[in-house]
């Protein structure tokens, strides 16, 4: 159990996470969420769909027992999450996986004999190849259908029923019906129609338990960013290595350069450069001297640093940023499929349907194999495989397509919600820029400072430095000697009898009140030379600015970094802008549009964007973000142009208009065949044959998304 919060008169309000298995389907959230909620003593019972969990605000007096034992009630089976035995999202990807296996090569095989039917084969010929199949089919049937089985059977005992309940009758009946059509050596069997149903139900759902067990994966990474130990400073003067855990606010840390800073804290000795992106989300390195606040999973660059602890943990910043992911992540297991909210009323018409084909037929006089035979083509016809895949397929070519023109989807129903956006917050470095400073005025034009310059920039790893010695890598650089780095201040060397400096202004000689990125340069007794640097912006970020206004979504700039470069580049893209926003400002800024009814699209790079990219309807991070942030996003654009974005929502709104002429097919399918179906005018195998027919329908319909994204 988490601590305890005060809520009401009658106790205190705690919170426990279950891990729960088996939600498949809308239809399961609303009813862990209403059934807990019906629980006494629960205040509130929110399912995170895709880590599998739900979350539950009780009263301290009901103990977690009686929750787990509500759950199971309503037909999961749950346990508190964090002990031994929560299973990981991996562990469902590889048992779905060789279930898909067994279904496909079960399929292949029976495919092959059943070639040999359809070429002609009769009586004792077409039996031995029947049987073969039944041989082949039913142990694959039985082992590849158990995440529908034990889905459908968890439905029913509990008085519901779900999208396996049609799935699982239709998949049992064609085999037992194949089978007694074996038996009476029948001309017709549909061992193959099973199996590749399995087959192509298990693919698509394969696919879903992968992409959530990578996007579970996104707290975890972002806490990895924090060491597990830190050089705590002894009150004897010496020092020793402790875990983190064993560290208490008030004592004292040293951080050695290049090393990663595992507490929150204030600098109390030491000055030097620290990469502050974990909260900024700027690559622009930022100098900290006495009395200067660093975080956790921040990075000293050039200098050592004696840090008095006030956080350690659970109390950090960057702790805070993994409960904004998680709480945000809690939000969207509220997302409703369409494919869900159909088999609400799917399921249930399908079952009375072909229970009234069957009492019908008896009524008629019709013996009981006939009534049954009747029933099961109703059952086989109205199979919800194209139903199924009008999204999926959909999903996937779109998929494709975009893959090809750079943007990688990562999970496919982010296509829909993309389609729905209309407010896009784009972070600026690393996003709308490129998060790489070059030298934009002051480089020399003398030979020989150049070459002075490029040797000075080359021996040092300081960004500065880089940027200029990328600028400078067609210069021959001096041979320089007695080359030294000053921490925190910058580099010289000697050219000659002629000391050379690269670094602070002040360090240098220079004075400079300008509120751009410089460092200066100096050779000999010359004047310093002042060179500015900035983040260089995405070729195409005005074009993409301008097409995200044509279709309709209102682009914002939000960034950590200060208030004149935001605006200065806000107003050269023509979009409104918001500087020095920290996580749970994005966090809360999109929770505020969500609450006036918009539906944002969040685009943004840095471990600080991690947050809001969970939060949003739906999430963009290009391919140079960090692992935080393309776990976050939803989709990923490689490349440097920002054009990939719009591309995206043009494929994306293409997509969704795909996927609702794919339900009228499937549903206008339904309304042609089922009638025909419960006359008595459609044998099985026909059932079959249709069923598949209106799967191709609905892919090939969904082929036309192959040029979604030109």
């Amino acid at each position: 159990m988490n601590s305890l919060t005060p809520i009401t008169a009658q106790g205190s309000a705690t919170e426990s996470r279950f891990v729960v298995e088996g939600m498949h389907c809308a239809g399961c959230i609303n009813r862990i969420e209403a059934g807990l909620a019906r629980l006494a003593g629960v205040v509130q019972a929110r399912v995170n769909f895709g880590a599998k969990q739900v979350r539950v605000v009780h009263l301290a007096e009901v103990d977690d027992g009686a929750i787990t034992a509500a759950i199971e009630g309503l037909g999961f089976r749950a346990h508190l999450a964090g002990g031994a035995a929560a299973p990981a999202g991996h562990d469902e990807s590889r048992r779905l996986m060789m279930a898909m296996a067994v279904a496909g090569f079960a399929a292949m095989n029976v495919m092959l004999l059943s070639v040999s039917i359809w070429a002609g084969a009769e009586g004792s010929t077409r039996d031995l190849f029947h049987w073969l199949s039944a041989l082949i089919a039913l142990p694959a049937i039985a082992y590849a259908g158990q995440p529908f089985f034990r889905s459908a059977w968890g439905a029913l005992r509990h008085g519901h029923t779900n999208m396996d309940v049609p799935i699982s009758i239709g998949v049992v009946l064609t085999a037992a019906m194949s089978l007694y059509e074996t038996a009476i050596h029948g001309p017709h069997a549909y061992f193959d129609g099973a199996v590749m149903l399995l087959f192509f139900l298990l693919a698509g759902r394969f696919l879903d338990s992968a992409m959530r067990a990578r996007a579970e994966d996104g707290v975890a990474a972002l806490l990895r960013r924090v060491p597990a130990d830190a050089l705590v400073l002894r009150a004897d003067g010496g020092t020793e290595r402790r875990l983190v855990a064993e560290i208490a606010p008030g004592m004292q840390v040293l951080v050695a350069a290049g090393e990663r800073v595992g507490v929150d804290g204030i600098v109390v000795a030491g000055a030097g450069h620290v990469d502050r992106a974990l909260v900024s989300g700027e690559s622009t390195p930022e100098r900290v001297g006495a009395g200067a606040t660093v975080l956790a999973g921040t990075v000293c660059l050039d200098a050592p640093l004696t840090v008095k602890v006030t956080a350690v943990g659970e109390d950090t910043v960057i702790a805070d940023i993994a409960r904004l992911m998680e709480s945000a992540g809690q939000g969207k297991s509220r997302y409703v499929r369409i494919a869900d909210r159909a088999a609400r009323l799917y399921a249930p018409a399908v079952h009375s349907l072909a229970a009234l084909t069957v009492i019908g037929w008896l009524f008629a006089g019709a013996g009981l194999h006939a009534a049954i035979t009747a029933g099961v083509a109703v059952l086989i016809i109205t199979c919800p495989c194209a139903l199924g895949l009008a999204v999926p397929i959909a999903q996937v070519v779109a998929a494709g397509t975009l893959m090809r023109a750079g943007v990688l989807t990562k999970d496919g129903s982010a296509l829909e919600r993309l389609a729905e956006a209309d407010t896009a917050l784009l972070d600026k470095t690393g996003t709308v820029t490129l998060a790489r400073l070059a030298p934009i005025a002051g480089l020399p034009g003398d030979p020989l400072e150049r070459a002075a310059l490029a040797a000075l920039a080359r021996a040092s790893r300081h960004p500065h430095a880089r940027a200029i010695a990328e600028a400078l890598a067609d210069t021959t650089p001096a041979v320089l000697t007695e080359i030294s780095e000053h921490a925190g201040q910058g580099i010289e060397g000697r050219l000659g009898e002629e000391t050379v400096r690269l670094g602070n202004p002040d360090w240098v000689g220079a004075r400079t009140m300008s509120a751009d990125i410089v460092t200066t340069f100096r050779l000999g007794a010359q004047a310093p030379r002042l060179i500015h640097l900035a983040d260089a912006l995405r070729p195409d970020a005005a074009a993409a600015m301008a097409q995200l206004g044509k279709l309709g979504l209102a682009p914002m700039l939000v960034s950590g970094d200060r208030q004149p470069p935001v605006a200065a580049l806000a107003r050269a893209l023509g979009i409104t802008g918001v500087a020095g926003m920290s996580p749970a400002d994005k966090f809360a800024l999109i929770e505020r549009l969500e609450r006036h009814g918009k539906r944002v699209l969040m685009v943004g790079d840095g471990l600080n964007d991690g947050p809001a990219l969970r939060r949003a309807h739906v999430a963009m991070a290009p391919a140079t973000a960090s692992d935080v942030g393309q776990r976050a996003a939803d989709l990923v654009f490689l490349g440097d142009r920002l054009g990939a974005v719009p591309t995206a929502i043009i494929a994306a709104r293409r997509t969704m208009a795909v996927v609702q002429q794919n339900f009228v097919l499937a549903i206008g399918y339904n309304v042609l065949a089922v009638p025909l179906a419960m006359a008595g005018l459609v044998t099985p195998l026909i059932a079959a044959l249709a069923m598949s027919g209106s799967s191709v329908l609905v892919v090939a319909n969904a082929l036309r998304l192959r040029g979604a994204a030109r």
